[in-house]
């Protein structure tokens, strides 16, 4: 897999750095993990649409979740 950590995209206030796409997903390399600038990171993943888990996780207004594999977990330490 390539060495994505050098790849920035700038929204209106929050710097992104691309960790890692999903290494079984291709084309599109997603989930997809970025560190902010921030000290935070942005999951890219699978939309969680059973409702049963949405309501046992009681998400509150403004915030989401997404599902990644359990295989995407090492990138984590990647962006530190």
């Amino acid at each position: 897999m390539r060495n994505m950590a050098h790849h920035y995209f700038e929204g209106a206030n929050m710097r992104l750095t691309l960790i890692a796409g999903d290494p079984n997903s291709v084309p599109e390399n997603s989930p997809t993990l970025y560190k902010t600038d921030r000290g935070s990171w942005v999951v890219q993943g699978w939309v969680v649409t059973d409702p049963e888990a949405l309501a046992a996780m009681r998400i509150p207004e403004g915030e989401t979740c997404v599902e990644i594999p359990d295989r995407m977990i090492p990138f984590f330490t990647q962006g530190e």
